[in-house]
């Protein structure tokens, strides 16, 4: 209940964030917000796919990084756009609306996941309606809600907002805490100095991979350099919250929840230093256009 409403929380702060400004210019000019979803939802679990596909990791862990990779996004996302000086407003709306699609995404992709990796049904006993209803009770409704709340309280928006975005790292930082170190009874997740050993690798592969695949597909469709920069951390940097939310509570398998924490554990330092080195390689030289 915690992880859910904090992850509730933080879509409620992502609505709060968002103006009818950043809407208009948005889609005002669509193409960077489709490419970014595209790379989002199709680009990111492909790779993820052949990754697993390249390693000897057990069918838990594969299913665990394919829950991982279907699970885009989110506030530490914003924060490193917000840290680069990338794009946050697309960034925010990117989050919202991979958020939006992700009701429907994830319960099916779960699904045909498992039967590409031949799981026992027994491991993937989920239910779409019940994932689906679950899933926007915590991510559209409270985000939905922030935007509405943001239009007939604008003044209390912004400080609620303001208070929420020091509030929930520090509350996110000690759920990872609990699944961390805290025995399985009291919701840890069993994670050994082996798993970290053998998951490390993978995930941060997945992690480093990403991010140079979504610079690569900016580049291709020939994006400005901010918003490149944007769709590269957006598309690397994975919302590890809804990870354990899908692997913990709908799977209720511990081991799948392995890769998303040993993932949180490294993610938000190497985003930011690949995102940096990114950003110097290849430095800004045109107008904004796209």
């Amino acid at each position: 209940m915690l992880l859910n409403g904090t992850l509730a929380a933080i879509m409620f702060g992502l609505g709060l964030s968002l103006t009818r400004a950043d809407f208009r210019n948005l889609f005002a000019q669509p193409k960077t917000l489709i490419l970014g979803l595209i790379g989002q939802m199709m680009l990111l679990p492909l790779i993820a796919w052949l990754l697993i596909s390249l390693s000897d990791l057990s069918l838990e862990y594969k299913m665990g990084i394919m829950i991982l990779s279907i699970c885009p996004g989110g506030i530490t996302s914003n924060l490193v756009s917000y840290f680069m000086r990338a794009n946050v407003a697309l960034s925010v709306s990117l989050t919202v609306l991979n958020a939006a699609i992700s009701v429907f995404s994830i319960p099916l992709l779960i699904i045909w996941f498992s039967y590409g990796l031949n799981l026992p049904a027994q491991e993937v006993d989920l239910s779409f309606w019940e994932t689906f209803l679950n899933i926007s009770l915590i991510t559209i409704v409270p985000a939905t809600a922030g935007v509405f709340f943001r239009r007939k309280y604008s003044r209390i928006g912004f400080m609620v907002n303001k208070y929420l975005n020091w509030a929930m790292p520090v509350l996110l930082a000690l759920i990872f805490g609990i699944k961390f170190f805290a025995s399985s009874a009291h919701g840890g997740s069993q994670l050994s100095a082996g798993a970290i050993a053998t998951l490390a690798p993978w995930v941060i592969l997945l992690n480093v991979i990403s991010m140079l695949a979504g610079f690569l597909y900016g580049k291709a469709f020939r994006l400005s350099h901010r918003n490149t920069l944007t769709i590269t951390i957006e598309i690397g940097l994975h919302n590890t919250a809804l990870a354990l939310i899908v692997a913990g509570q709908k799977l209720q398998n511990p081991i799948m929840e392995q890769p998303a924490l040993v993932y949180a554990m490294f993610s938000f330092f190497i985003t930011l230093v690949v995102a940096f080195v990114l950003s110097k390689a290849f430095p800004f030289k045109a107008p904004e256009e796209v």
